[in-house]
């Protein structure tokens, strides 16, 4: 990260990020050509800062194929999204909260990992507990990121403009 000032290492503070954003951008690639689609999530974040994503999607598709063939992905993710204004354009920005990273993506088989997976999803999207069963769970296709590395990062409001 080249401007570590703008780094956030407290798990509550992406946690917030996680519990805010709402929608990830997922990177894949297919043969060498990029590919990237926004989805909804869900997550488990470990005391110590591990995070594991949750996707679905439909039972078949291209998103699918390319994760077949190459399970490796990227994911960004932001919230709190703000422009401000300067004097002149080049003082112009965003203030912003974001979570980079990578990991690898697992199509899940296991119907009671489905079930809470779905569960999680619903939780971070709606903040409601959810359940599902066998029957809702077989309907879609579960994609776990178990992720390898990732980092918070945030812009605040330059102090100059702040009132």
């Amino acid at each position: 990260m080249t401007r570590r000032e703008r780094e956030i290492t407290d798990k509550n503070k992406l946690r917030y990020i996680l519990d805010t954003a709402k929608v990830i951008h997922i990177a894949l690639s297919d043969d060498g050509m990029p590919y990237v689609i926004p989805m909804n999530y869900g997550y488990e974040m470990t005391d110590d800062g591990g995070l594991t994503l949750y996707l679905h999607c439909a039972k078949a598709g291209y998103k699918l194929d390319v994760i077949r063939k190459n399970p490796r992905v990227s994911f960004s993710m932001e919230c709190d999204t703000q422009l401000f204004a300067g004097k002149v354009a080049c003082q112009y920005g965003m203030i912003y909260k974001s979570i980079c990273g990578q990991g690898r993506a697992v199509i899940v088989d296991d119907v009671a990992e489905k079930e809470r997976s779905l569960s999680l999803l619903m939780k971070t999207q709606t903040g409601e507990d959810f359940s599902f069963n066998e029957k809702m769970a077989s309907i879609v296709t579960v994609i776990r990121i178990d992720v390898s590395e990732y980092t918070g990062k945030e812009r605040p409001i330059p102090a100059a403009l702040e009132k």
